[in-house]
């Protein structure tokens, strides 16, 4: 295991260190893929989770649709309060701050409870099964209880890569490193289910829950390395607790908002994954009633990661020549939006395949420059009001994420109730009508949501490569 403190003598790559040994950049690479692990550990849960919770509680334990995408609302309205409170919360020292820091403590208890709160969602008593009224609240209760201890660490977590890692050289390293860490967390969250649930057996998603969850506190050991805060990382915390003005929860939500480029990213983010969530989660309509095997699902999955693994070194090439992470990100978010429109129309899965290979480079490319485009809008606002309080705009961006739930389940509940879809769990088969509609929810609704996006960002977003160089030096400047 790469010693944290060794790292921060030799290299102090948080702080930009010029030394460039053959030892130094390995420790640095060995800490940028343990935070790496965080990428998969969030993509292996978000995927699995929006792939299967609404199928699930539709097709299997045959819950009104209306009444999951209730559920599902009543979980986004919580996101509202829950996730941008959590960022603000923990922005606030502890007694393990001066020895650990101000994140680390949250993203190890945060996760090391979550992952088995994944197992609850799809453990609902036999006895209840019979009452709508009893498996919506288990639902509602449960993935509500599943989010609040995600975000815990979640919101930490990626506040953390703004802090640890500070130049541009040094976020895209750290993103390309996380990327093809983080696209096995996709593939696998995606790919598992379909060795383990069996369609019209709801035992085996709870056997798939027990799988993640374990997988998932083993993961959680090989993200310490990666999430572990430096004393260089301690010392400005705690020096900015003795400085800084404090200021309330509402004030820091209103002035959040007034930041156009962190709004603009956020609302790309916010309409990309809700297209992204749109097509995770109709991938099990598409095994059940178009393929006919959930088995059939896997090369599609591998498709889309074989994609995403190839783009890669493209991709990293444009972002070098560009250096321009708001224009990259644009571009990628267009590429998605155009790689949906095939499969509006396609039933077959060698069709799905080559469409989720296309899909699957442009994914590539947008889920690499994510996080540094990120930490660009972030630290033009620390710049601006002379704080790092990364927690409370994590936190924001973390509720529109999860807002993404809300949009998948009520354009599903809409097609569904358009199109004549029968939820009921032994049916094995759909008119074509209904099917059309699997077909709109998988992608053309989300080729809308994501070009959407990509045009709203482009009208608001004002970084460029000048004012993200001008941000660095200010950052040093200020020491922050």
């Amino acid at each position: 295991m790469v010693n944290e403190n060794d790292s921060v003598k030799s290299t102090s790559f948080d702080e930009e260190s010029s030394d460039t040994s053959p030892k130094s950049n390995l420790r640095s690479t060995g800490i940028m893929a343990s935070y790496g692990i965080g990428k998969f550990q969030a993509e292996f849960f978000t995927g699995a989770f929006g792939a299967l919770v609404f199928f699930y509680f539709e097709t299997e334990l045959g819950l009104a649709t209306w009444m999951v995408t209730l559920a599902i609302v009543i979980y986004s309205i919580w996101n509202a309060v829950n996730d941008p409170i959590i960022g603000f919360l923990t922005e606030k020292p502890t007694f393990l701050s001066k020895k650990l820091g101000r994140r680390f403590p949250w993203i190890i208890f945060g996760a090391l409870v979550w992952v088995f709160s994944f197992v609850l969602i799809f453990a609902v008593p036999t006895s209840i099964r019979s009452s709508q009224g009893a498996v919506f609240t288990w639902m509602v209760l449960t993935i509500c209880l599943y989010d609040t201890l995600y975000s815990i660490w979640e919101v930490n977590y990626q506040s953390t890569f703004v802090d640890k890692f500070r130049s541009h050289k040094v976020r895209n390293k750290a993103a390309s490193i996380a990327i093809v860490i983080g696209v096995f967390g996709i593939a696998a969250g995606a790919l598992l289910p379909t060795f383990i649930v069996d369609y019209g057996t709801s035992s085996t998603f709870v056997t798939n829950g027990w799988v993640f969850s374990i997988a998932g506190f083993i993961l959680i050991f090989a993200m310490i390395p990666g999430v572990k805060e430096t004393p260089r990382m301690i010392e400005r915390y705690m020096k900015s607790v003795e400085t800084e003005e404090k200021e309330g929860f509402f004030k820091q939500l209103r002035k959040a908002f007034t930041h156009r480029n962190f709004v603009a990213f956020i609302l790309l983010f916010f309409f990309y994954q809700a297209a992204t969530m749109s097509l995770t989660g109709s991938i099990h309509y598409v095994g059940k009633y178009f393929l006919g095997d959930v088995s059939k699902t896997t090369p599609i999955f591998a498709a889309m990661l074989a994609g995403a693994l190839i783009s890669i070194p493209i991709w990293l090439y444009f972002i070098k020549r560009v250096q321009n992470n708001q224009k990259m990100i644009t571009i990628a978010a267009l590429l998605i939006g155009a790689s949906f429109i095939p499969m509006i129309f396609l039933r077959s899965q060698i069709g799905f395949i080559i469409a989720l290979v296309f899909w699957g480079m442009s994914f590539g490319g947008f889920w690499l420059i994510m996080t540094p485009a990120m930490a660009d809008s972030i630290d033009e606002i620390v710049v601006k009001t002379g704080k790092r309080n990364d927690g409370i705009f994590l936190g924001f961006r973390a509720f529109f994420g999860r807002l993404s739930f809300a949009v998948q389940a009520l354009s599903f509940w809409a097609l569904h109730e358009l199109t004549g879809f029968d939820s009921d769990p032994n049916a094995a088969t759909q008119t074509d009508l209904a099917l059309w509609g699997i077909n709109f929810h998988l992608a053309l609704i989300p080729a809308i949501l994501v070009i959407i996006g990509a045009l709203v960002f482009w009208k608001l977003n004002t970084l460029n490569k000048e004012k993200v160089a001008d941000i660095k030096v200010k950052l040093k400047e200020m020491d922050l």
